[in-house]
């Protein structure tokens, strides 16, 4: 991907008393952008040459960026490049899944540091609260003083998960402890970070749009699918989140089977089929989570469910087409890259067959992240909270 394929951000203010917004814009410049050097923020951001100056000497003095190489060949001085400095600022994402629970340690620049990993019959608060007391433990200890560069914990949880005890395999009692459940307030009997919750596919959402292939789209639809599927709306280089945090709910929109069976998208297009299609043929259900990387060994039933699966998607493609122009969809999931590609290349077939006219129907793409977006999306809030651009809020607003 070339920098010019990635859209530009909105420009910057000179004026004084706006130094704290100036700089998220900089620091969400070059993290959408790559290193640059000052004359290249300054015509990214509209900021003048001096306001970009004093602020990079500032975030470089607090460990935020840090130079490149000099870039030799222009006219005059050699330009030197300004980069996040990966260590200037660590994050974790927990993600609270029906299945299992992941948590990972990030750096600025969102690598993965470390990862954890616990699975379940189904999610109850004490054990999952447990494993995120020890594995906090586990992950920051070795950061020793950087421990203080920790932007927060960033939580991705389904929405009112509760309401399916059916699909997840539990009774309704066992699931309802999350719906009078302050997570937040948990998590800060054993934690000072700041901690921000949002729902798991919007984080998913949001790995991708910062990490993977969103840069290159303006406006786009984003399919997630994990034990359940769910989605993203990014409008305007952002991921909107809604008036309830709870925008871009794709698995919840109406669907229908050929032989005439209503329910959601979520009814038709979630892992849990698969899982449920692997367990009446005597598999264990944890079968799908043991090798998450190869699922040669029951081609049978993953053929079935990834065609079903890419019927109702092309449908809900076109569908949240026709509400907003999009330009892409993307679809990502918890599942290999070969099964993640043969999905979207049928996808793609799919739409072929359906009537479009009146629209413009989008590009189907793959996501790029794969298992671990709503972990690295949930550690990511944190950083944006705290450093980056997070103009979905003015956009809300408006």
């Amino acid at each position: 991907m070339t920098k010019a394929t990635i859209r530009g951000l909105s420009s910057g203010a000179n004026q004084q008393g706006v130094r704290d917004y100036n700089e998220r814009l900089i620091l969400t410049t070059i993290q959408r952008g790559g290193a640059m050097p000052g004359s290249s923020l300054a015509k990214a951001t509209g900021l003048s040459p001096q306001t970009i100056s004093v602020i990079l000497r500032a975030l470089e003095a607090e460990g935020l960026v840090e130079r490149g190489d000099p870039q030799r060949g222009h006219i005059g001085k050699p330009r030197v490049p300004m980069r996040l400095r990966p260590d200037g600022a660590y994050s974790v994402g927990l993600k609270l899944g029906r299945r299992n629970s992941d948590m990972v340690l990030t750096d600025l620049s969102g690598r993965i540091l470390g990862h954890r990993n616990t699975r379940y019959a189904f999610p109850q608060p004490g054990p999952v609260l447990d494993f995120l007391e020890r594995g906090l433990e586990e992950l920051l200890t070795p950061l020793g003083a950087d421990a203080a560069r920790v932007a927060g914990i960033g939580v991705a949880r389904p929405f009112e998960m509760w309401k399916w005890p059916d699909a997840i395999g539990a009774q309704p009692a066992e699931l309802n402890a999350w719906a009078d459940l302050d997570v937040s307030e948990e998590i800060g009997r054993f934690s000072d970070l700041p901690v921000i919750i949002e729902n798991d596919a919007t984080a998913a959402c949001r790995a991708e749009h910062i990490y993977g292939r969103g840069k290159e789209f303006r406006d786009y639809a984003y399919f997630y699918i994990g034990s359940f599927i769910g989605g993203g709306i990014v409008l305007n280089h952002t991921v909107f989140e809604g008036a309830s945090g709870n925008a871009g709910a794709l698995g919840n929109l109406p669907a229908q089977s050929p032989a005439g069976q209503r329910g959601q998208l979520l009814d038709f297009a979630s892992l849990y089929l698969l899982e449920d299609a692997l367990v009446s043929k005597g598999e264990p259900r944890d079968l799908l989570w043991r090798d998450p990387q190869d699922w040669t060994d029951f081609e049978t039933e993953l053929g079935d469910w990834t065609r079903t699966a890419a019927h109702h998607l092309a449908r809900a493609a076109l569908t949240v087409t026709a509400i907003i122009d999009f330009e892409a969809v993307l679809i990502d999931g918890a599942f290999p890259e070969a099964v993640r590609a043969r999905l979207v290349d049928t996808v793609h077939s799919e739409m072929q067959a359906l009537d479009a006219r009146g629209l413009i129907p989008p590009r189907i793409e793959a996501g790029s992240i794969g298992a671990l977006a709503r972990e690295k999306g949930a550690a990511t809030a944190p950083i944006i909270s705290r450093y980056l651009m997070d103009t979905h809020r003015g956009l809300n607003v408006a």
